[in-house]
């Protein structure tokens, strides 16, 4: 799907339950994990996007069998053995998977280009390069110093390793998936506060599901032991922040979402926005079953003042929430997410402005404020970002004559993305 896409419009208060797609960031890992496992492993709940299939890509180029077949992987790891380059591995647009797969290209004898689409060669590895220069990988830039494409050739070594905390949890979670594999393990130095901490653990928690040895994170330093990490039979949890899109509308329509299998006992650190909009005006709730966000429409949304840093993806679907509220919003500690798919800070409010939304891009977040009237349609460019599109779509829920430029983009996370929220806005009831 290219072009553009009207959203569609819910009619009054939605009443849905949802299914959302596995989490790409609990199967990128279990992924990498598997494949440096000896022998076969399951891992159930795989997603069908983008970013996940890119990654299934590259591990095929460095030897890894993968299968996938009704929703699961069957991986053939090879007990950390990666067949010699040249090799080519196409991250495509997936910054998670450029990332996991320059680190695990450091375990091979190489040489490995690590290459991606044009929007992804804008986007900073150089933390990344420089730690597995450290390490003893040799890393050779093959345009921009710091950005893709690299080549990488190792074998990497170990030993000790300092990184900046504040840039990206990616770049230290890559470093952690292949600690165990580096001679005496792995000792990270944090130069700087960790930002996204419960993605690191997230990361050791994967890790131990496949006996990765002890992982232990502090505030200054993650250590990481020597092991291998043994074959098994893995469950992908559903994807929190996916979750969030159509949570999201229960906020800005009222009514009622179930988000299915997602439990009090997920890993994944975003499953907190159901308390960000408790906070704006929302009923929540769980169930062995899922999760619930209703709201009263008779009763307003109203601003917070948050710090994002630990669920920086949800700031888009947060604008946007926040910009139907009848007070002011003030999203803090997410200036780092001006460096994802897209500027998730500038190409956002210059977005959101178009439809009359008050948004002022801050040192280190956003402030949006009540908009002086109702909010109207505009055509709404993505930036190549999946999350901003999504995010428009629920704005769109709401709001007659949103058009999202490019709405295929989705297929990086929820190829049924659109399918989805044209089923839950047609679940629409009218009010009393």
């Amino acid at each position: 799907m290219t072009g553009h896409l009207l959203v569609p419009t819910a009619t009054g208060p939605v009443d849905a339950s949802v299914d959302v797609p596995g989490s790409k960031s609990i199967a990128n890992r279990a992924l990498v994990c598997a494949a440096l496992a000896d022998g076969r492993s399951i891992i159930e709940g795989i997603p069908s996007g983008d970013d996940t299939a890119a990654l299934v890509e590259c591990l095929g180029e460095l030897g890894i069998r993968v299968e996938i077949d009704a929703g699961a992987a069957f991986v053939d790891g090879r007990g950390g053995t990666l067949v010699p380059g040249p090799r080519t591995l196409p991250a495509r647009l997936a910054g998670t998977t450029s990332r996991f797969v320059t680190a695990l290209a450091a375990l091979g004898p190489g040489p490995y280009v690590i290459d991606g689409d044009a929007p992804l060669r804008t986007r900073p590895m150089g933390p990344l390069h420089d730690a597995l220069v450290e390490l003893g990988a040799s890393v050779r830039p093959l345009a921009t110093p710091g950005r893709l494409p690299v080549e990488i050739a190792g074998p990497a070594t170990g030993g000790r390793v300092e990184i900046s905390g504040d840039v990206s949890s990616q770049f230290v979670t890559a470093l952690m998936l292949i600690g165990p594999f580096l001679r005496g393990g792995l000792r990270i130095t944090l130069t700087s506060p960790l930002v996204s901490r419960p993605y690191v653990d997230m990361t050791a928690s994967v890790m131990a599901a496949f006996g990765g040895g002890e992982v232990r994170v502090g505030d200054d330093s993650i250590e990481v032991d020597e092991a291998r990490y043994a074959p098994t039979t893995y469950r992908v949890e559903p994807d929190a922040t996916s979750a969030g899109y159509p949570l999201a509308v229960a906020a800005v329509a009222g009514g009622s979402i179930v988000v299915n299998g997602l439990t009090r006992a997920s890993l994944q650190g975003d499953t907190r926005f159901v308390e960000v909009l408790a906070a704006m005006g929302c009923s929540t709730g769980w169930s062995a079953d899922g999760m619930t966000v209703s709201r009263d429409p008779e009763l307003s949304l109203v601003g917070l003042d948050v710090d994002m840093a630990d669920m920086s993806d949800l700031v888009p679907t947060l604008a946007v929430v926040a910009a139907n509220a009848t007070t002011p919003t003030r999203i803090r500690g997410v200036g780092f997410i001006r460096e994802k798919e897209s500027d998730r800070l500038g190409d956002l409010a210059t977005e959101l402005s178009k439809t009359a939304a008050r948004i002022v891009v801050e040192a280190d977040g956003l402030l949006i404020e009540p908009a002086t009237g109702a909010l109207h349609g505009a055509r709404l460019a993505t930036h190549h970002d999946h999350r901003l599109a999504m995010a428009f779509g629920v704005l769109g829920a709401v709001t007659f004559g949103i058009e999202v430029e490019h709405p295929s983009v989705v297929t990086k996370s929820w190829p049924d993305y659109w399918q989805m929220l044209e089923r839950v806005t047609g679940h629409a009831h009218e009010s009393d």
